[in-house]
C-alpha cells in the first residue's frame, strides 16, 4: 500500500483541476508556437530546475530573495492574489503529510512530486547524485512550504522573466539597466497555454487508464471550442493578468462555466400522476472537460419532498459527473465528464402518491472527492509522522463541497 500511495502522489497531487470562466470566442485560433517561444519554454521548464546560483554582486538582499513576500514588496497586487490561490497551497497538508515519510523512505518518489508542487531547486531537500540522493545545500524549508512561488515561473539564475507589456512590447534585461533586479526579460511565451502545460499535461507515456491520461487538460483545451476561438488558458484563469487561477474550489467560477436548466412535463400535477423532469448541465463556457481532472465529483440529486421540506421515502436519485477511480488507481470505474460545449442530461420520473409534494433538485460540487478516499486510505494504513497533517487535509477535503444549483418545484 505504501508503494501504491507513493505512486499515487507522484501522479495525482497536482492540486486543483483548472478553473472555468466566460468564453468569448471572437479571436482567431492560436497558431503554433514561434521558434523563439518554443526555445524559451523548452529551456525554462527543463526539469529538474537548476539552482539559481550566486546572485549578482550588485543585488540587495531583497533582490536576491526567492520568497514571495520579497516579490510582494514591489508587486503587492500580485502577491495578494497569489496568497489566495491553490498554487500557494500546493505544498499544503495533504502533500506535506505524505512527503514527510517519503523523503526518508523513498526519496526518489518524493523527488518526483516536487517539479510541479515546489519546482525550484531551492525547494528540494535532496538532490540526485550518481551514488543516490543527498541533502541539498541550497534547500530552504520555508520556501518549500510556500508551494508554487513567484520565482518558480519568473526567476531563472536570478534573472527575471515575464509577459509582454500590456501594449505588447518586449524588453530584455541588461546588467546595466539600473532597474530593480536588472529589469525583466519579456516573452510572449507567458501568454501561451503551453506555459501552463508543463504541470497540467502528462507526457504521452504518463499514467493512463482506459487509454486516457490522468492529466490531459492541455490536450482537452487544444480540441475545444475555446482553443478554436483563440482563447488561451490565461484568458480565463488569469483575466486582466490577475494571479488568481480560480478553479473547481471556487463556486462563482464554476457557476460561470456551466448552464443548468430544469424542466418538468407540466406545470401542475395531481396525486397519481407521474412527474417527469429533466435536468440539463451544459459546459458552455469550459475550455476543457468538466471536470478536467480525477479529483472532483459533481453530483446531481433529485427527490420528492413534502410541504415541510422533508424527503419522501426512497424517491432520491443521484447522478455523478466525473472520472471515478479507486484510490490505488488500478482501473477506471466510470467517466461521465462533460466535454467542452457538451451536455449532461438527468431524467427523473416518479409517481406522486399524495398532495402537497414538491420536486427538489440540487447540483453539488465536491472539489476534493478523490482526496477524501486517498487520505482515509493513508490514515488507515498508518501515516507515521504525517498523521496530523493528513488529518488536517482530510478535514479540509471533507468540508470543501458547495452547491451551485438548488431548486424546488411545486407539483401537486
Amino acid at each position: 500500500m505504501r508503494r501504491r500511495c507513493a505512486r499515487l502522489l507522484r501522479w495525482l497531487l497536482i492540486l486543483g483541476a483548472l478553473p472555468w470562466g466566460p468564453l468569448v470566442l471572437s479571436q482567431a485560433p492560436p497558431g503554433p508556437l514561434t521558434p523563439a517561444e518554443a526555445r524559451f519554454l523548452e529551456a525554462h521548464w527543463r526539469r529538474p530546475l537548476v539552482p539559481q546560483g550566486a546572485p549578482p554582486a550588485s543585488f540587495t538582499p531583497l533582490e536576491r530573495s526567492l520568497r514571495p513576500e520579497s516579490c510582494g514588496t514591489c508587486h503587492p497586487a500580485q502577491w495578494a492574489d497569489w496568497k489566495t490561490t491553490v498554487h500557494a497551497r500546493s505544498m499544503g497538508p495533504g502533500v506535506a503529510g505524505q512527503l514527510v515519510g517519503m523523503v526518508r523512505q523513498d526519496p526518489a518518489s518524493a523527488q518526483e512530486c516536487l517539479p510541479c508542487h515546489a519546482p525550484l531547486a531551492e525547494q528540494a531537500p535532496t538532490t540526485s547524485r550518481s551514488n543516490g540522493h543527498q541533502s541539498s545545500p541550497t534547500f530552504d524549508p520555508a520556501l518549500q512550504t510556500q508551494g508554487l512561488v513567484c520565482a518558480a515561473c519568473h526567476v531563472r539564475k536570478h534573472e527575471r522573466f515575464g509577459p509582454p507589456r500590456r501594449d505588447g512590447s518586449l524588453s530584455v534585461s541588461t546588467p546595466t539597466s539600473g532597474l530593480p533586479h536588472a529589469g525583466v526579460t519579456r516573452t510572449s511565451a507567458f501568454t501561451r497555454s503551453e506555459f501552463c502545460s508543463s504541470c497540467h499535461q502528462f507526457a504521452a507515456n504518463g499514467l493512463a487508464l482506459n487509454g486516457k491520461l490522468l492529466e490531459n487538460t492541455y490536450e482537452e483545451w487544444k480540441a475545444s471550442p475555446a482553443a478554436q476561438g483563440g482563447l488561451q488558458c490565461q484568458d480565463c484563469h488569469m483575466p486582466d493578468r490577475r494571479h488568481l487561477w480560480r478553479g473547481i474550489h471556487d463556486p462563482e467560477m464554476v457557476r460561470q462555466g456551466v448552464e443548468i436548466t430544469l424542466t418538468t412535463d407540466q406545470a401542475r400535477h395531481r396525486p397519481g400522476d407521474q412527474v417527469q423532469a429533466v435536468l440539463t448541465i451544459t459546459a458552455s463556457r469550459v475550455g476543457h472537460f468538466f471536470p478536467t481532472y480525477v479529483t472532483p465529483r459533481v453530483v446531481a440529486r433529485a427527490e420528492l419532498v413534502d410541504a415541510d421540506g422533508h424527503p419522501i421515502g426512497a424517491t432520491k436519485e443521484e447522478r455523478s459527473i466525473g472520472r471515478d477511480l479507486p484510490p490505488d488507481l488500478s482501473r477506471e470505474v466510470a467517466d461521465t465528464r462533460i466535454p467542452p460545449g457538451g451536455r449532461f442530461r438527468f431524467a427523473y420520473r416518479r409517481r406522486l402518491d399524495r398532495p402537497g409534494l414538491r420536486l427538489r433538485v440540487t447540483v453539488t460540487v465536491f472539489p476534493d472527492h478523490f482526496y477524501v478516499d486517498v487520505f482515509e486510505a493513508l490514515l488507515r494504513t498508518g501515516a507515521g509522522a504525517g498523521t496530523a497533517e493528513l488529518h488536517r487535509a482530510l478535514a479540509a477535503a471533507r468540508g470543501s463541497a458547495f452547491c451551485i444549483f438548488n431548486r424546488e418545484v411545486p407539483l401537486t
